[in-house]
């Protein structure tokens, strides 16, 4: 009597399927970079509290350099249309260190500046100071828009970092990138910023433009 043949069995088994697939989404969960996006890092004022009035803080005219931006993009400094932001930056660490009338304390830290940054101390009595009295005023509008104000804001921060990375002898990005971690890098941070505040002021936007 001929044997039967067996049939071989066509059905793919799906049993483990739910584990290997379980694994390779922990796989990928692991070894992906997900980008995050961290905004501006500004440190904000503490809240004012309502029931006390804000301080009547006088400054010299000469000692804001007022950077207005319109609902077009338009660039309007100290006064001076500007098409573009590729001179602000020099403009704003001219305006920094003008030494203008400087006290008896930054008269010292003037001394004791780089020649480089020496260099670009005009002394003009109509402009600031000194840098513990310069500040830096951004004013936008409703219809800036935020490429423009970015573009602007790092504009003026570059030219601080400029700055403080001369003064301990390294480049901008490399003062930049320093974290103040370690003690190292926390006196290169210090000493370059000493006496040289980042002052600057975000104005609130008119309600002019879209």
């Amino acid at each position: 009597m001929a044997r039967k043949k067996s049939r071989m069995s066509t059905e793919v088994s799906t049993g483990s399927m739910a584990d290997i697939a379980f694994l390779l989404l922990i796989f990928f969960l692991v070894t992906t970079t997900i980008a995050s996006d961290k905004g501006i890092l500004n440190i904000l004022p503490p809240k004012q509290d309502p029931n006390v009035p804000p301080p009547d803080i006088k400054k010299n005219e000469r000692n804001i350099f007022n950077i207005l931006v319109n609902a077009n993009d338009q660039l309007l400094v100290e006064g001076e249309y500007l098409d573009n932001t590729e001179s602000l930056s020099d403009d704003v660490k001219a305006f920094i260190l003008n030494f203008g009338i400087p006290d008896s304390e930054y008269a010292e830290l003037y001394n004791g500046l780089p020649a480089t940054l020496k260099a670009k101390s005009n002394k003009d009595p109509s402009s600031s100071d000194h840098p513990g009295e310069a500040v830096v005023s951004i004013k936008t509008n409703r219809g800036t828009s935020y490429e423009r104000y970015l573009e602007v804001l790092d504009q003026v921060k570059r030219a601080y970092f400029e700055i403080y990375a001369e003064r301990v002898g390294i480049t901008a990005d490399q003062y930049r990138a320093l974290t103040g971690k370690s003690a190292s890098e926390k006196d290169l941070q210090d000493r370059g910023k000493e006496g040289i505040p980042m002052a600057i002021s975000i104005a609130e936007p008119d309600k002019i433009g879209s």
